[in-house]
């Protein structure tokens, strides 16, 4: 379980930027780059359980088939895009809501903070926002991994840069015994792949608990907790910046989506229609 020390409550909007871009100060190179990436969840109770694991039961054995059958039935597919390699599909199958053992993640504390305040029905609860370093978890790696990473001069995959060094699920599992995270970027896919700046975190087994593994390693992350009667103004913050749903999931739904939530009365009966806002 996570370590309460690692969790830090925002007490505004300004106390939320200083969490948010902590320890992001390269020296080296004299700029800001994170070495942090970011996952939001509207309650700060959720865990990184992964999909997978949130069906229950002897889920482990039921990977290979729930793959195997994505990819017989698929159509459709961006196949110029998605080719043979196990890490293409997988990433296909979590982008359109297959159960795998992927986790979404961003570079962006900013779209975090979108999937921590986007829904309106919990604003009664604290929202929260993960930040793993992904640049320490890398070290943690067996060492064919990370070597790859060197010689390629990056701390996260793609599926052609994984592809030759493990080709499947069973060979990622042979490569160290003791659990590890590795992080993958998915091929832009669609315009929301690109939009939410995503990757995706991915254990050697489909067992692994992302967060139990980080409890043993309090130094590779933090949280922020979003103090439920901060939501509101969070939310209208991000609106006004234009991280909204319209941005983040291209298309009619995501505007539709967007439509709905600016357009839905506060919970305590306010509403954000007013004689100003008519348009």
């Amino acid at each position: 379980m996570p370590h309460s020390t690692n969790d830090h409550r925002a007490a505004s909007w300004e106390d939320l930027q200083r969490l948010l871009f902590q320890d992001t100060w390269d020296g080296r190179i004299g700029r800001f780059r994170s070495p942090f990436v970011y996952r939001g969840s509207r309650s700060r109770h959720y865990l990184l359980n992964t999909s997978l694991q949130r069906l229950g039961g002897e889920y482990q054995n039921l990977e290979h088939h729930l793959l195997r059958n994505f990819r017989k039935y698929a159509r459709d597919t961006p196949m110029p895009v998605v080719g043979a390699s196990t890490w293409d599909w997988l990433a296909l199958a979590q982008h359109h809501g297959l159960p795998t053992r992927l986790l979404d993640w961003t570079y962006s504390p900013y779209v975090a903070l979108h999937f921590a305040t986007d829904d309106l029905d919990a604003y009664h609860e604290d929202g929260i926002v993960w930040a793993l370093n992904y640049v320490k978890a890398a070290e943690h790696l067996p060492e064919r991994l990370r070597q790859a990473l060197r010689h390629e001069g990056s701390n996260v995959f793609t599926s052609e840069l994984l592809q030759p060094e493990s080709s499947s699920l069973d060979e990622l599992e042979e490569l160290q015994a003791e659990p590890y995270v590795l992080f993958l970027e998915p091929p832009s896919l669609d315009a929301r792949i690109v939009h939410q700046y995503a990757l995706f975190s991915l254990m050697n087994t489909a067992e692994s608990v992302l967060h139990d593994w980080l409890a043993a390693r309090p130094e590779l992350y933090f949280r922020i907790i979003i103090p439920a009667e901060l939501k509101w103004e969070v939310r209208d913050k991000l609106d006004q910046a234009n991280i909204t749903e319209r941005v983040l999931l291209p298309g009619l739904g995501g505007l539709s989506r967007w439509l709905h939530r600016h357009y839905s009365p506060r919970t305590d009966g306010r509403s954000f229609l007013d004689e100003n806002e008519m348009r």
